[in-house]
């Protein structure tokens, strides 16, 4: 691939909404390639646009019908839809395990739709750690909604509501869901919840113990207050009523100020994420000055403490600059 001519060319071309140029630098993202400088830089005047809804859950919530459910309500709204559902990871190939495009076949043949299974790749948290990335190119893309769907890792998946702009907790009756909500601190990062699967037995109870545990935390005034629906997601119950509330919901983030802070906050992170990325590579590749492994092997022996180790690592990449 020529550098001065492929990256230019696939942008121009996931603009315009070629799913073989977006699954390219989508790959490009994924494999941290060296081109994937030019390609930030190249989509950096289309960002801001998409809004990202993240969808998060225990696993066996149906988060992938679910996902399905509402790209198909977003498409009969005209919008154009990207997903990205991250999943477990090939102990051998790294890649993703599961493949929820398989579960979202009903769209395959829709050029609206990309979907993308991107492998977690031992990242915790429940995103891949390229996730905010690819966001970034199916933005470009013309996306209207980008839906981030989490691995499913029960308690540690809350990296989620940092990403997106809108989260969306599932939950189902008869898994032990209202010990889990106070356990897992989704209280605290749902926008918005649903009771899945809710023709089953406990549906309703599950609801109201979610409702009272919400009701008991403390908001400010004019703070968003989540709603709890029930959905089938199998047969479309009550997603056209999810839809109207998620909707909602970013109605009230433009309207108060908090999408502005949201994607400031978002954008802090992505900032931190590659600037220590850059300094992990130049740890690796120290030519002069105290190298890490010399430093570490210090601090194991007791001859230099932690603080004063990083002290110095700083100050030998300072001093090659």
């Amino acid at each position: 691939m020529r550098r001065t001519q492929a990256v230019p060319d696939l942008v121009a071309r996931a603009r315009e909404g070629d799913p073989a140029a977006v699954a390219r630098l989508i790959t490009l993202v994924e494999d941290a390639s060296p081109l994937l400088r030019e390609v930030m830089a190249a989509l950096g005047g289309t960002a801001g646009r998409a809004h990202v809804l993240g969808i998060t859950g225990a696993p066996g919530v149906g988060k992938s019908t679910s996902t399905s459910a509402l790209v198909a309500g977003m498409r009969r709204a005209g919008r154009r839809v990207g997903v990205l559902a991250i999943d477990p990871s090939s102990p051998f190939s790294g890649g993703a395990l599961l493949g929820d495009r398989v579960r979202m076949g009903d769209h395959a043949l829709d050029r609206e739709v990309f979907i993308r299974s991107m492998g977690a790749r031992g990242h915790l948290g429940g995103l891949a750690w390229s996730t905010p990335h690819a966001v970034r190119v199916l933005d470009a893309a013309g996306c209207d909604v980008v839906i981030v769907e989490t691995v499913g890792v029960g308690q540690s998946e809350v990296e989620v509501a940092g990403l997106a702009d809108t989260t969306l907790v599932l939950l189902a009756p008869g898994m032990g869901d209202g010990i889990q909500a106070a356990k897992a601190g989704i209280l605290e990062i749902g926008d918005v919840y649903a009771v899945n699967k809710s023709d089953r037995e406990g549906a309703d109870r599950t609801r109201r113990e979610l409702r009272t545990m919400l009701g008991m935390g403390e908001r400010r005034d004019g703070a968003w207050r989540p709603p709890v629906l029930q959905t089938v997601a199998s047969t479309g119950e009550g997603i056209d009523e999810l839809l109207e509330e998620l909707d909602r919901h970013a109605a009230w983030l433009a309207e108060s100020g908090e999408l502005t802070r949201r994607r400031t906050l978002r954008a802090r992170g992505e900032v931190e994420a590659v600037a220590v990325a850059s300094l992990q590579e130049r740890w690796g590749s120290a030519g002069t000055g105290p190298g890490l492994d010399a430093l570490a092997e210090r601090v194991s022996r007791g001859d230099l403490d932690p603080y004063a180790a990083a002290d110095e690592l700083l100050d030998g990449l300072s001093g090659r600059d």
